[in-house]
């Protein structure tokens, strides 16, 4: 059964904070799980436990390129195991990074040689979308580049529906597509204020969640990672509200 997690970057500016504490406030709104961005220093243990006393599991560790391609690999790789994460996940990649399509395929390439590393470890390895690499470099776009180039069984996706529908595509029908590569979903809703796409509380906005969830539960991903990145007011409200749209959404 497909369970809810909370991407942690949503909250970033209360964890810097009290990491901790507002973590208990996550499972208490009912989160199954936790998606990390950062740990805020926080030992391995600590976190470990921590997570076990709140009923809280690691729903998959964003981790940056640099880390997850250079030396720092292997302390990942521990500290993930640790708090009882399996999936590494490459989150974003900055301008300098992806100038072109020789860019993807040098980073495909890294990936793929990461990607043995981690596997070899019994864990896996994920690329996380934005909308560039979905724009088009001749008859090519980079996503394209990227299924191609990376081992399947190496290098699977975490698909972010806002970022795919943000680039014009239909999130349905690319998760329909890839479903052999897609390992969890960004569950991100989108509505347009005065012309710009920004993200809202899921079931609140255009995309068809309830058919995304369903599709989710059909694939049997182990999550539904929620995702916010603009608000109007207070963040755990926010959080929590995301959380009753879902059991809703999952009940309907």
């Amino acid at each position: 059964m497909t369970k809810k997690g909370l991407q942690l970057y949503t909250i970033r500016t209360l964890l810097e904070k009290d990491f901790l504490g507002t973590l208990k406030k996550v499972a208490d709104l009912g989160y199954e799980g936790v998606q990390f961005a950062d740990y805020f220093d926080t030992p391995a243990d600590r976190l470990n436990q921590a997570l076990k006393e709140y009923g809280l599991k690691a729903a998959g560790s964003h981790v940056s390129y640099d880390q997850i391609t250079g030396d720092g690999l292997k302390q990942v790789i521990s500290y993930n195991q640790e708090i009882g994460n399996d999936l590494i996940i490459m989150p974003y990649l900055t301008e300098e990074q992806r100038t072109g399509l020789d860019d993807y395929k040098r980073i495909a390439e890294e990936l793929n040689k990461a990607g043995a590393v981690i596997k070899q470890e019994g864990m896996q390895l994920a690329y996380h979308n934005h909308d560039f690499e979905f724009h088009t470099f001749g008859e090519q776009t980079p996503f394209d580049v990227l299924l191609n180039e990376t081992d399947a069984k190496l290098v699977k996706f975490e698909l972010d529906c806002y970022w795919v529908s943000y680039a014009g595509l239909d999130p349905l029908a690319l998760i329909k597509e890839q479903r052999e590569r897609v390992v969890t979903l960004h569950i991100k809703d989108m509505k347009e204020t005065n012309g710009e796409k920004q993200s809202t509380v899921i079931g609140t906005g255009q995309l068809d969640m309830k058919s995304l969830l369903n599709l989710g539960k059909e694939l049997g991903l182990p999550w539904f990672i929620v995702e916010q990145e603009h608000f109007e007011g207070d963040l755990m409200e926010a959080v929590a509200l995301n959380s009753t749209k879902m059991d809703e959404l999952l009940k309907a």
